[in-house]
């Protein structure tokens, strides 16, 4: 198989891991699409240099977070909300509508944050260990350890406001 096809491949597995990255750090479909093409033209770029000596998904995700983080400074906007609707009602299909608000609460939180917390947030959502979320985002583990106990004391503390203030 040739470099193409390999990396065609390895695109094709782990798209699911560069739409969740875009959906995150952008708000309309254009910008989707278009941070879509960066990231992958940027692991176009490096997939000759990738050893493997990490996880696919440890590398795809380094280079989709920091090229993410890079456009957003590169154009200067700032995400407010996030469309999770139509992934909403594919994951709580089966829910109640209680357990649907609160993770729309959630993911609404997680957009307050700011890049590298959202990223970590990510990161630790999907199930990513403390050595993992460390490798990607290129932080010590105890560092890690660390800013996630601090993201969910933010993402506590931010909820029960609005949960006091009723909104």
């Amino acid at each position: 198989m040739d470099i193409k096809e390999h990396f065609t491949k390895v695109i094709k597995a782990n798209e699911g891991l560069i739409y969740k990255i875009t959906t995150l750090y952008t708000d309309e479909k254009q910008d989707r699409k278009d941070l879509y093409q960066e990231i992958v033209y940027q692991l176009w770029k490096s997939f000759g240099s990738f050893h493997e000596q990490s996880k696919v998904s440890t590398w795809m995700y380094r280079v989709a977070l920091n090229t993410a983080i890079f456009h957003l400074k590169k154009t200067k906007k700032r995400v407010d909300t996030i469309p999770f609707d139509l992934e909403m009602e594919r994951w709580t299909e089966e829910s109640d509508k209680t357990e649907e608000e609160r993770i729309k609460l959630l993911y609404e939180q997680i957009q307050q944050l700011n890049l590298l917390d959202k990223g970590i947030i990510l990161l630790f959502l999907e199930g990513k260990s403390h050595e993992e979320i460390a490798e990607i985002v290129g932080i010590s583990t105890s560092n890690v350890g660390t800013k996630i106990s601090r993201i969910k004391e933010k993402l506590k503390s931010q909820i029960k406001k609005n949960a006091d203030y009723g909104t």
